[in-house]
């Protein structure tokens, strides 16, 4: 069995690339900064984990998410390898997303960063977001 279950802030927005074919499908590629349980000296460190989106799934991250942003993935491990420009062997490893949500908290991205977390949309006293009229139901991320 191959699944992985992440929680984690993006550390940039996603890099989303559109393929050449008749049909497009867009490819997302963003790191995840996941925290780990055991802390250093008091500190705490984490994971920076490479993650790729295809089809749907990239085109809602390129859409909604941005550096800072909490997001909850699962998917699986994918590893490759490439021969890089001075010849030395180079070994991969992303998560290839199958499933992914929104985990920021109500007040969303911490102070100093990236604002609209929640796609630009406010959110109410419960925390749910605003949907103007108009938005498809297959742009949204829980469809």
């Amino acid at each position: 069995m191959n699944k992985v279950i992440l929680m984690g802030r993006l550390t940039r927005d996603p890099d989303v690339r559109y393929t050449n074919d008749e049909d497009p499908l867009a490819i997302a590629h963003f790191t995840l900064a996941v925290n780990r349980r055991a802390r250093k000296d008091g500190e705490q460190s984490a994971d920076f984990i490479s993650c790729v989106a295809f089809g749907k799934a990239a085109e809602h991250a390129e859409k909604y998410y941005r550096k800072g942003l909490q997001i909850a993935i699962s998917g699986r491990i994918q590893t490759g390898s490439y021969t890089n420009r001075e010849g030395k062997k180079v070994y991969t490893m992303d998560i290839v997303i199958e499933e992914q949500e929104f985990a920021d908290s109500k007040n969303g991205v911490a102070a100093g960063q990236a604002s609209g977390s929640s796609g630009g949309y406010e959110t109410d006293k419960d925390g749910f977001m605003h949907i103007p009229d108009g938005v498809e139901d297959e742009g949204l991320p829980f469809s």
